[in-house]
């Protein structure tokens, strides 16, 4: 459903999505989960390169020292 509310006369109206309405709504909706789990990856990847870091001995100020950290 779509609500439409005109505020210079208040009017509200709801009604169907119109099939095309209903495939963009659905493709913004696969867009978003994307995005959230490409966030979500760089976030797991970031913790795991710095777990390995870690394991090496290595902290965020060695990296920043060596030029690879970021600023």
């Amino acid at each position: 459903m779509i609500t439409i509310h005109n505020v210079e006369t208040d009017e509200i109206v709801e009604r169907e999505m119109s099939v095309q309405e209903y495939a963009d709504y659905q493709s913004a909706q696969s867009d978003a989960t994307l995005q959230i789990e490409a966030q979500t990856k760089a976030q797991a990847d970031k913790a795991a390169a710095q777990a390995k870091l870690a394991a090496l001995g290595l902290t965020a100020d060695d990296l920043k020292a060596l030029g690879l950290g970021s600023n």
